[in-house]
């Protein structure tokens, strides 16, 4: 069976890139079985807060493996600078496992933006990258992380 790719544009998936679907396997071996579980995953989080603009699913190399926008956000990267930003934290994410030994795994980080707050989180596998609207105060952020945790725990594979 022969590898197909399409490249299809799904803004409404994601908030700065241009997704891929494959008939097989992509590239890094993830099924179409996996990249539906992973909108899913997006989709769900997503639904957990008003201020959530935008949840992606990103591989350790920073490739978006799926994405979701909350309808009516507009987009504030372009996607060039998505994969820079995505391989900026897949970096950061492994540059951070040296240290785990020493301070434990990283549970998750908050980057505070002049436009934008930027959650990451991570699982086995990939991390997380969301974005939260500027103005969300502490305490919804608190429950936003606290809710994309269990979401995540709970989830079933």
């Amino acid at each position: 069976m022969s590898f197909e790719e399409t490249l299809v544009p799904e803004f409404y998936l994601s908030e700065y890139i241009f997704t891929t679907t494959s008939t097989c396997m992509d590239n890094d071996g993830t099924s179409h079985k996996d990249i539906q579980k992973n909108r899913e995953k997006c989709r769900r989080i997503v639904e957990l807060s008003p201020n959530i603009r935008y949840v992606g699913v990103i591989n350790k190399f920073g490739r978006t493996l799926a994405g979701q926008i909350r309808n009516g956000v507009t987009p504030l990267l372009q996607p060039d600078q998505v994969r820079n930003e995505c391989f900026i934290e897949a970096t950061r994410f492994q540059l951070r496992k040296n240290f785990e030994s020493s301070i434990g795994k990283t549970e998750f980080t908050l980057t505070l933006n002049e436009k934008v707050k930027t959650l990451t989180l991570a699982n086995q596998s990939n991390f997380y990258y969301i974005t939260i609207e500027k103005d969300t105060i502490e305490t919804d952020v608190e429950k936003i992380i606290k809710s994309v945790m269990t979401l995540l725990t709970n989830f079933k594979d």
